[in-house]
């Protein structure tokens, strides 16, 4: 896999489809998964609270304990590698490793540093929806970050939503914090994905509100 990212973003943008059959031969290295994942981890999220984690699932066996799971879709098994993108339910809990170096960094005052780990600790006390709301939220962030990094390293991938999501967390001992929010399957494309339109700007955008 080539190190070099393209450098046309939008050419990168266009070319990402959901490829459903993969090079079983084609292999990533750890480290070559480990920089998808860092670029991964780059993505924008609510008090920068980084709520993914990402399991990595490359190993055969793990793949064939998945393929059911997944309802029999190949890609699963034949891709280099399925990330399986988690969001965090309990994501308040990084504020204070993500705070404190700042502030001992000179990056950020104490008093900014307390207030904003209040105002983290309050909605997540008291606004039901905030902690799965934000976990699928920002993990999406980073999902969509990682297939396109594999797409501008050459590579293909495949967002899949169609899988057990509770067979799963029992199947990989996915700890309750955890929220199973994609499976990502990414490789080499063994054929090119199936062409999809899409709706024209025009039908898909309202300027300013609905209605009058």
């Amino acid at each position: 896999m080539s190190s070099t990212l393209k450098a046309d973003f939008f050419e990168v943008v266009r070319e990402r489809h959901a490829v459903k059959q993969y090079d079983p031969a084609f292999t990533l290295s750890e480290q070559e998964i480990l920089e998808l994942l860092d670029i991964a981890g780059s993505a924008p999220s609510a008090w920068n609270l980084q709520h993914w984690t990402f399991l990595a699932i490359t190993d055969p066996a793990a793949k064939q304990n998945l393929l059911p799971i997944a309802y029999g879709q190949q890609q699963v098994v034949d891709a280099s590698v399925v990330v399986a993108v988690l969001g965090n339910l309990q994501a308040n809990r990084n504020a204070e490793a993500i705070y404190g170096p700042a502030v001992q960094a000179g990056l950020m005052p104490e008093k900014i540093k307390t207030g904003l780990i209040e105002q983290i600790d309050y909605a997540y006390a008291n606004i039901p929806t905030v902690p799965r709301d934000e976990a699928i939220r920002n993990a999406s962030f980073a999902a969509m970050q990682l297939m396109l990094a594999a797409k501008a390293k050459g590579l293909d991938s495949c967002p899949m939503g169609g899988y057990d999501a509770a067979r799963f967390v029992e199947t990989f001992h996915v700890p309750e914090q955890y929220i199973p929010v994609l499976l990502v399957a990414i490789g080499k494309a063994a054929a090119p994905a199936r062409p999809s339109g899409r709706f024209p700007v025009s039908r898909t955008v309202v300027w300013n509100q609905f209605g009058d």
